[in-house]
């Protein structure tokens, strides 16, 4: 089925394995929505079908001469060769919609079908541009090899099975696109080496309105929509109300049976629903999901119409063998299908998609141990607790530092005072301590919040009057850096990266004083295994330029929002 094997051998795919050609090539897709050509009696309309067909293709071989490529070599031979990509999607919900199972004789015929008639029609249009622009640079020699496919594709249509269930119009337009494309061929020969892939469409078809990429299924019944404004609802499919309408179901039996599925996610159990009815909402999971071989068959259905391959992924069961995955292989082999993608279910840590747990599991899972959750707990601060305020000054701003302590001495709550009461500065300050306090409560460690909040830069900013922390970048800079300072250990300060020049250098001046061999200075040590929250940094001098924290580089300031340093490098 290789239309061009005189220029070279087909050695590889691109990502997504529906284009199959020669090396440094490309391949123009487009896809139509088939459910855009499902008339208002249900019927699939042929006419309009093959027009857009017409048209689409013609647009995309206008493309090739226009666009770019990555390469020269995949310019010229996509120039040279014209390879095209036509392609649909939302083949499972017409074959639903049309009241027909997707894993059934009469749904892959009724998909051939369409299939042979979009393919055939490209084809067609193919030969009558080359008619008037003359064939594809590298037709002439391999000229004997494309009629023979085109012969091979013709062939194809007299061989679907099960016609029975396709309408006469569509297998007859089928049967006639071959038919003139091959005549035509023979005559003017074609404009495009290729003229039809089925991509997966995984993007474009939400663009298109589509309920199922590509040649897929339906993934499900009930469908979950996130809203703009928040919140999720459920939807059941709208291919379910045109399916049961099709198989002859009153309209308040078909409200019955949408509301029941609505509820489900499943047609087993709805009110007035024929269990031979069943297929027709088989879905890629749940209860009822379509067998795996009903797909391969699927796909061996189609391809004989389709120029390269198609892109699908093959779900497997997790309890598959080696042994159904190659007798998978074989059966697709078998077939004739070109490329198949299998994946099976749990294989990896995560997967986008996954339905239910497997029931195998229950009797495992019941007798599992069950680990209750720890609910963190409320502590609250006593009534009459002891507190430890302080006056703070930071630029221009004055105000009020309160702290409500445990019985242990440890922080439980805080309050900040600052500018008049119902200002917005007020107003904020007052919300943001209040869920710093129940965080305390709750027991969120102090060193958190410190090493979280400080040197937070933002007006307003400024000296301050406190001589440990000269400088504050914002209020609630000064307010953690004092928390810290007056609750937190020597270690704990060093962690957060707010031990001040000062404290600093207070403490050298103490270590120095201690004589040799005498026993160290205690202090709590953090738990076994705690990692520290900060790498340890000098608190620094304030930027002169844009007033960030400077942090020490060499011998030398460097401000890390700015980039600027002190002089060396």
């Amino acid at each position: 089925w290789h239309t061009i094997p005189n220029s070279g051998r087909i050695n590889a795919s691109n990502p997504c394995s529906e284009y199959l050609s020669i090396d440094d090539s490309a391949c123009n897709l487009s896809s139509l929505n088939l459910m855009k050509f499902r008339r208002e009696d249900g019927e699939f309309d042929v006419q309009a079908f093959s027009h857009a067909v017409d048209t689409m293709f013609l647009a995309q071989e206008i493309c090739v001469g226009y666009s770019s490529y990555p390469t020269p070599q995949i310019d010229a031979n996509a120039k040279a060769y014209r390879q095209l990509g036509l392609g649909y999607a939302n083949l499972g919900a017409l074959l639903m919609a049309r009241g027909l199972p997707y894993d059934s004789d009469e749904g892959r015929a009724y998909a051939a079908a369409i299939t042979g008639l979009m393919t055939g029609r490209a084809y067609r249009k193919s030969a009558e541009v080359a008619h008037r622009m003359g064939p594809f640079e590298g037709y002439r020699r391999n000229a004997a090899a494309m009629i023979g496919v085109i012969a091979k594709h013709r062939a194809a249509v007299g061989n679907i099975q099960h016609t029975d269930s396709v309408p006469e119009d569509l297998l007859t337009g089928a049967r006639q696109a071959w038919d003139d494309a091959l005549d035509l061929g023979e005559v003017h020969g074609y404009r495009n080496a290729q003229a039809t892939v089925l991509a997966p469409t995984g993007t474009i078809s939400f663009m298109m309105d589509c309920d199922t990429t590509g040649v897929e299924p339906d993934f499900s019944l009930v469908k979950s929509k996130k809203l703009v404004g928040g919140g999720e609802i459920t939807i059941v499919n709208k291919t379910v109300p045109m399916a049961l309408e099709k198989l002859g179901y009153a309209p308040r039996e078909v409200d019955e049976i949408v509301a029941f599925i609505d509820e489900r996610n499943t047609v087993v159990g709805a009110p007035s629903v024929k269990s031979e009815h069943f297929p027709v909402f088989d879905c890629a999971i749940g209860d009822r999901a379509i067998h795996y071989m009903g797909h391969v068959k699927m796909m061996g259905a189609v391809q004989p119409f389709i120029s390269g391959a198609i892109s699908k992924t093959v779900n497997l069961p997790e309890e598959a063998t080696v042994e159904d995955v190659s007798q998978l292989l074989i059966e697709a082999w078998q077939l004739g299908v070109k490329a198949i993608a299998i994946y099976r279910d749990n294989c990896k840590v995560a997967q986008p998609l996954s339905g239910s747990a497997d029931k195998s599991l229950a009797p495992l899972l019941a007798l599992a141990p069950v680990v209750p959750v720890v609910q963190p707990k409320r502590r609250r601060v006593p009534e009459d607790r002891i507190e430890v305020g302080r006056k703070f000054k930071v630029g221009e701003y004055e105000g009020y530092i309160h702290v409500g302590l445990f019985e242990d001495g440890t922080p439980g709550d805080i309050f900040v005072d600052i500018a008049k009461e119902g200002t917005t500065l007020a107003g904020l300050m007052n919300s943001f301590m209040i869920s710093v306090s129940l965080g305390l409560q709750y027991g969120v460690p102090l060193e958190v919040y410190v090493s979280k909040f400080s040197h937070m830069r933002f007006e307003p900013s400024g000296l301050t009057n406190d001589a440990d922390i000269r400088v504050a970048k914002s209020i609630v800079d000064y307010i953690f850096r004092w928390m810290g300072k007056k609750f937190l250990t020597t270690d704990q300060q060093e962690e957060a990266g707010i031990l001040s020049p000062e404290v600093k250098a207070r403490l050298a001046q103490a270590y120095a004083t201690l004589e040799s061999g005498q026993a160290p200075v205690e202090y709590d040590a953090p738990p076994p295994g705690q990692t520290a929250l900060f790498n340890a940094w000098e608190d620094a001098v304030e930027c002169a330029r844009c007033g960030g924290r400077m942090v020490r580089t060499g011998s030398c300031y460097t401000c890390r929002d700015c980039g600027t340093n002190t002089g060396c490098s």
